[in-house]
């Protein structure tokens, strides 16, 4: 197994892939403004605002034809007013019949159906953007990039947030043409510079997913994204207003529960508002009073097989705009600054939210800030009252480079900054980034806590360089976690251990296979040691994935695994995985079919042993559409473990259906049921929402817990009905 000494050998490994760049040439397109506002229809082609526009052409595939120019033509016209961004696609298709449109819901994946996106850069700082996509069914499709997506944050602290969420229109339409969208985007929700005309960075993808095209208008590298903001082209001579938002939304919520450990039936209301306000074009101050997030879905079940915590990701829409501002450390292994630790309890229960604050944006054209103020209620039995601070810095200094520091606290006695009681926390942290060149990044963070009771080893860093090209993504990487590195307002899958982890990957796409597309081979390792040399675990991982034309993948591979257990820990009720070091083989084989076609099935599998016994886990899930309407998915994950230990043999099951329909892109009813067998517990939660604008509009919630098991208290049902409504006072 590789240990921290062989780092060196890694290193030099991906040296022969460092030294490679190159550059292309930056598309423009100019931005008209437009006597007449489109009328946002879809019909690009009949409608006069767009009449004498000059659209941007030219899209360039990375697959399958890396290189050459997309099968289809595209051409996209960019005009302003006073008050909005519009922009209008025409996806040119020769085969209209063969446009594939699965899927209408907000913020649905739009991999596997034929679409357009675009990514803009209104503070042309090359690093930071907001993505806007559609479909052929009207989808709004919506995601804030930071740091380009390089750094694979989730929602909590992510660097692509796929859950924030904004107010804009989009319509599509088809014809014998092929398709065509017109966007209208507020100015106020886009962030952007304070010069009468201003240039931004942009970028169009278009896919045409019959024949698993995609193409891009400022040319990409075959593995990048259109987050990749500092390849992006340039739009030219845009006077965009100096920014004057002032939303205020209010909401009303109600709710009645019964069963469980309630007699008889309990009924509530409550109101509360948001308030959003633009400082500056740049910079946002976000207030919320008496916060409720009733309408969020809820979580999914995970099944916790090891002795390490598990990652749930925020869903909460207040946590979620500019989340990767306030993003440092490892996503759900070493998180800083986590926003679950405020307002959710660690068993997944609401804790009151009674308002707080939120400063996010720049300051001049690299500075970025983020202040974050929260103040939790007490509840008995479960948490006291809290007041939580978030401070963070940071300065972009090109390239993808930049230097930050940021500041978590907590106080459980009512006061931010000057505790009067040992009921505190405190996290301190830099981090920074050094781009190299096109393909070469070094990363890294280091961290100090304050915690009454814990004077150890309190410190925590990391430390990684990334190579990615059109053919490799290398990486390695060291970490440390001190025993007494507590960020109480952050999240440890584990503590007091140095990591270790290396990746070779490359991409091959060979002339002459036949119907396989693309190959590509890895070797990643991953270990984790104690401060004296134990080593607590560790995954040498070997795969290749094979990706054929047809959309189908087939990834096989062999782990070799090592799990040191320190202190015995029940694995389920009734069952105690004892002290040891165990090594392991197990074969992982993941099949999935064309995810576009009505009908797709996926299968996830590993075999092999586990803690001195044997462990079969099966993820089988299939998935049936009608339309862009009717979507359903089953997914089980069995694991059927025998162990030589008392009561060794189990199994530990999940299943989880998801059902959705949509009567129009806006008005949607959604179903999320799971059954967890070890547990003996059904939940369901369903949701039907009519949104006027982002998330505000009606959303009726019903959720329900049945515990089956002896013993266990009655059905927990609840009924929940939410109204909000944006007020924008100033446009």
């Amino acid at each position: 197994m590789l240990r921290p000494s062989n780092l060196q050998f890694l290193f030099l490994l991906t040296l022969p892939f460092l030294v490679h760049a190159s550059f292309a040439a930056t598309p423009e397109v100019t931005a008209r403004h437009l006597v007449i506002d489109p009328v946002i229809d879809g019909d690009v082609i009949g409608d006069n605002a767009w009449f004498g526009a000059v659209p941007a052409t030219g899209f360039r595939q990375v697959q399958p034809k890396e290189g050459q120019p997309s099968s289809q033509k595209t051409e996209v016209f960019i005009g302003y007013s006073d008050t909005a961004l519009y922009i209008g696609v025409i996806a040119y298709d020769d085969n209209p019949s063969g446009i594939i449109v699965n899927d209408s819901r907000r913020d649905s994946s739009l991999d596997n159906t034929d679409a357009f996106l675009v990514i803009i850069d209104g503070l042309l700082d090359r690093q930071n953007g907001f993505i806007f996509g559609t479909n052929a069914a009207s989808i709004e499709y919506d995601a804030q990039v930071t740091k380009e997506g390089s750094e694979d944050y989730n929602a909590a602290g992510g660097t692509f947030n796929l859950n924030w969420d904004s107010s804009w229109t989009v319509k599509s339409k088809i014809g014998d043409y092929g398709w065509s969208a017109e966007f209208e985007i507020p100015f106020n929700t886009l962030r952007y510079g304070s010069g009468n005309v201003q240039d931004w960075g942009i970028n169009f993808q278009r896919n045409i997913r019959r024949n698993n095209e995609i193409a891009y208008w400022a040319p990409l590298d075959r593995n990048r994204t259109l987050h990749r903001v500092s390849e992006a082209g340039t739009l030219k001579g845009i006077q965009p207003p100096g920014q004057r938002n002032l939303q205020v939304t209010p909401y009303v919520v109600g709710s009645a529960r019964r069963g469980g450990s309630i007699s008889g039936t309990d009924t509530d209301s409550d109101v509360g508002v948001d308030v959003k306000y633009s400082i500056t074009p740049s910079l946002t101050l976000d207030l919320t009073y008496n916060t409720d997030f009733a309408q969020v879905e809820a979580d999914e079940l995970q099944l916790n097989l090891d002795r390490f915590a598990l990652f749930f990701p925020e869903k909460r829409p207040f946590f979620l705009e500019n989340a990767g501002l306030f993003g440092v450390g490892a996503s759900g292994e070493a998180d800083l600054f986590f926003s679950r630790r405020i307002g959710i309890a660690d068993d997944g229960s609401a804790i009151p939210v009674e308002g707080g604050a939120r400063l996010s944006g720049k300051i001049g054209e690299r500075t970025n800030v983020g202040l974050l103020l929260m103040s939790t209620e007490a509840v008995d039995g479960v948490a006291p009252g809290n007041q939580f601070s978030v401070a963070r810095v940071s300065q972009e200094l090109g390239n993808r480079s930049s230097i930050g520091a940021m500041y978590v606290g907590r106080d459980g006695d009512g006061s931010f900054l000057t505790p009067e009681s040992d009921d505190y926390n405190r996290s301190y942290a830099v981090d920074g980034a050094w781009g190299i060149g096109e393909h070469l990044l070094l990363s890294g963070w280091a961290a100090k806590t304050d915690t009454p009771g814990l004077d150890g080893d309190d410190n925590a860093y990391s430390v990684g360089v990334n190579y990615n090209s059109s053919k490799w993504a290398n990486s390695i990487s060291y970490s440390e976690i001190g025993e007494d590195f507590n960020p109480e307002v952050g999240f440890l899958s584990r503590s007091n251990y140095r990591k270790a982890s290396a990746l070779l990957f490359r991409y091959i796409r060979p002339n002459n296979l036949g119907s396989i597309f693309e190959l590509r081979p890895h070797i990643s390792y991953t270990g984790y040691w104690k401060p004296d040399g134990f080593h607590e675990s560790g995954v040498l991982h070997i795969d290749n994935h094979t990706e054929f034309r047809s959309g189908t993948e087939l990834h096989t591979g062999v782990n070799f695994r090592k799990d040191g257990v320190i202190n015995a820990f029940e694995i389920v009720d009734g069952v105690t995985v004892q002290p040891g070091t165990y090594d392991h083989a197990e074969v992982p084989i993941v099949f999935f079919t064309n995810q576009s076609k009505p009908l797709s099935f996926e299968f996830r599998s590993t075999i092999g042993g586990r803690f001195g016994g044997d462990l079969v886990t099966l993820k089988p899930t299939i998935a049936y559409r009608v339309g862009e309407t009717f979507r359903s998915e089953l997914e089980i994950i069995y694991n059927d473990f025998v162990l030589p230990v008392p009561n060794g043999q189990f199994t530990a099951n999940l299943a989880r259906l998801r059902l959705s329909y949509s009567f129009t892109p806006s008005v949607q009813l959604q179903a999320l049921v799971q059954y967890n067998d070890n547990a003996d517990t059904v939940g369901t939660n369903i949701r039907f929402s009519w949104l006027r604008n982002a998330n505000s509009g009606l959303y009726l919630v019903y959720n329900e817990i049945d515990e089956r098991f002896a013993g266990a208290a009655p059905t927990g049902r609840e009924f929940i009905v939410k109204f909000s409504h944006i007020f924008d006072l100033l446009n």
